[in-house]
């Protein structure tokens, strides 16, 4: 983030630029989360509070870490609130861990089909790691 204070309000292209969002991404969220109520001002700016970044930060993590869908985000914040995904999002992971790791998610009914194995979530970010190393070595030879 730049130089604003903390409890500043942030527009869309800040906000974007600090979660590494298209500006799309997070106007689309808007229709799909309705807790997220940026402020809009004239022309229809938008405004983003601490705490609609800190919710925005919550959602991210549970799609792009945690594998759940759109649908599944909009469960748990039914179940559990908005405050819950606030927090860090190291907690959310109470959410989508399974207590053996070695069971694959899907085949327990009581859980939500939007998550993944812990194991292939794993598995999936070394992928994703030696995808950006690669990108670097390839950016060093331009």
């Amino acid at each position: 983030m730049n130089t604003k204070s903390p409890e500043a309000f942030r527009t869309i292209s800040e906000v974007s630029k600090d979660l590494s969002l298209p500006q799309h991404v997070l106007r689309f969220w808007e229709t799909k989360f309705a807790q997220i109520k940026p402020i809009k001002r004239g022309g229809g700016r938008r405004y983003y509070r601490p705490e609609d970044i800190e919710l925005l930060k919550g959602i991210k993590y549970l799609l792009y870490n945690d594998g759940y869908t759109i649908r599944g985000v909009q469960k748990v914040i039914k179940q559990n609130g908005a405050k819950k995904i606030i927090s860090k999002p190291t907690q959310n992971n109470n959410f989508t861990l399974d207590k053996d790791d070695n069971k694959n998610t899907f085949e327990n009914e009581n859980q939500p089909q939007s998550m993944i194995a812990e194991s292939k979530r794993k598995k999936l970010m070394n992928v994703l790691n030696d995808l950006v190393e690669l990108k670097k070595k390839l950016n060093q030879g331009d």
